[in-house]
């Protein structure tokens, strides 16, 4: 929770300064988001935006991309008097990051705007590639930009945030000395969809999973992020990168996280965090032993191929991994974590399967009980029942008792970017990755990315484009009813 000035605050305003606006994410996120929050009236009453690029565009030329963009990718409605008033608060400003000039130019530039009496608020949003990280944040305080008055400025940064522990600390070193922890948004936007945020909800507010959510009750805990498509233009940084960094690292460990901790004494920003920071201390360190049961590396045929990826690559596309918490409430329970490329299926889901009850004998054993959080394509809670079914002869069925938050409230959910920069105004940073998070789930990837180094080329399975992956994936879980559920699913 944020104990800064409520953002409405006649005698302040705030301009949020986005470092790559002619860039993808800023295009395809950041501004659709931003007008989104504009519409429905979630912005602060004097909010201006700054976009940075080094390309030669006027704010004219730049607005009417702007207006491109929208209607391609906001989420809902698009109003073209609405984007008029929106337009002109976003003006184009021509800056070369390794020049330290143009950011003394840019202090100009926003000296220029000040109003007496009026507290200035400033976040700088990094949509830029990582190598520019560390160089833009000594800019901004060589040049002065750091130091001006304000009432608040803040830091929001996008992954990778590192490749590995060490150079995740030396970016944090190097970050940390110009802004403070507290003022530092690391995104998982992952995090900030619609339906993770229910979790706590499903969790904390219905009485009927507080004594059940542990090992006494439950057999696994499933977590699958899987896509369609493959690297696309992406080929250059996800050859350098894999699964392993891009996924797990971040928007899976988060989702594990999430699921496992500990009630937090309130949802303030740092009780939430230190229920994760628990999780992640209590997982239990990876080791090569049958690491041919803990873990499986794929790739997708025609990968190689792919623009700008290296003939020879061993790149990971797909992983999945077995993961222990070691503490009293999960300890011997495994949460299996899968996430690919080029599959035959586009889902993100978290299954928890509940132990077998086979009390009585109906002629055919029970199917457990599935409680299915989906994230995507479909968004929305199922709980898988047995019942008797009809009928003069007792038989057991499986029924499912849906939840389904599109068909109900007949609406697109918002973009995890609209509740993740809506928070960050407000200086609410629970969504957002703590240092020490991050530390531990680097510490953890590393041991498993250290096990794996000089093996990758013998345990790499290639995979169908269009597959369910590779045919190793359906012996790998081997705990309760041993399948994936989401494979049961209908797309």
């Amino acid at each position: 929770m944020s104990n800064d000035i409520n953002i409405n605050n006649e005698s302040s305003k705030t301009t949020m300064i986005i470092f790559g606006g002619t860039g993808d994410l800023t295009h395809r996120k950041l501004i659709p988001a931003l007008y989104q929050l504009h519409i429905n009236g979630f912005l602060p009453k004097d909010f201006t935006t700054i976009s940075i690029g080094r390309r030669d565009k006027t704010t004219e030329e730049y607005r009417e991309d702007l207006l491109t963009s929208i209607k391609r990718f906001s989420s809902r409605n698009f109003e073209e008097e609405s984007f008029e008033s929106f337009s002109k608060m976003i003006t184009y400003f021509r800056l070369n990051f390794e020049d330290q000039s143009d950011y003394e130019d840019l202090l100009s530039e926003l000296n220029s705007r000040d109003t007496p009496g009026v507290k200035n608020s400033y976040m700088f949003y990094l949509a830029v590639s990582p190598n520019y990280f560390s160089e833009i944040v000594m800019n901004l305080k060589a040049s002065g930009l750091r130091d001006k008055d304000s009432l608040w400025q803040r830091l929001i940064i996008e992954k990778p945030f590192g490749q590995n522990l060490e150079s995740a600390t030396k970016l944090n070193d190097s970050i940390s000395s110009v802004f403070e922890e507290k003022d530092i948004y690391r995104i998982d936007h992952y995090v900030a969809k619609e339906m993770i945020q229910n979790i706590n909800m499903l969790r904390f507010q219905n009485a009927i999973f507080g004594s059940i959510w542990n090992k006494d009750h439950i057999s696994n805990v499933q977590i699958t992020v899987l896509e369609k498509e493959g690297v696309g233009t992406r080929g250059g940084y996800y050859d350098g990168t894999g699964a392993l960094r891009d996924m797990v690292q971040n928007h899976l460990l988060q989702l594990l996280a999430i699921t496992a901790m500990e009630p937090p004494v309130s949802l303030d920003t740092d009780d939430v965090r230190n229920e994760k920071v628990k999780v992640f201390s209590s997982l239990k360190p990876f080791s090569g032993d049958h690491i041919e049961e803990k873990l499986i590396l794929g790739q997708y045929k025609g990968y190689q191929n792919e623009d700008k990826v290296d003939k020879e690559s061993i790149t990971e596309t797909l992983v999945a991994t077995k993961v222990f918490i070691e503490n009293d409430r999960w300890e011997g329970v495994p949460f299996y974590l899968l996430t690919g490329k080029s599959l035959k299926n586009k889902t993100a889901q978290i299954t928890i399967e509940f132990k077998q009850s086979n009390r009585y004998n109906y002629g055919k054993e029970s199917e457990p009980n599935i409680l299915e959080i989906k994230i995507q394509p479909d968004e929305g809670i199922t709980l898988h029942l047995n019942i008797k079914e009809p009928g003069v002869v007792d038989k057991i069925a499986m029924v499912e008792m849906d939840y389904c938050q599109s068909c109900l409230y007949l609406f697109n959910s918002p973009d995890s970017y609209e509740k993740l920069l809506l928070d960050a105004i407000n200086g609410d940073s629970t969504l957002f990755t703590r240092w020490d998070e991050l530390q531990l789930t680097w510490k953890y990837v590393d041991s498993i990315l250290d096990e794996v180094n000089g093996k990758k080329n013998s345990m790499m399975k290639s995979y169908e484009v269009g597959s369910n992956g590779p045919e190793d994936l359906s012996s790998f879980i081997d705990s309760g009813a041993n399948h994936w559920w989401y494979l049961n699913r209908e797309y």
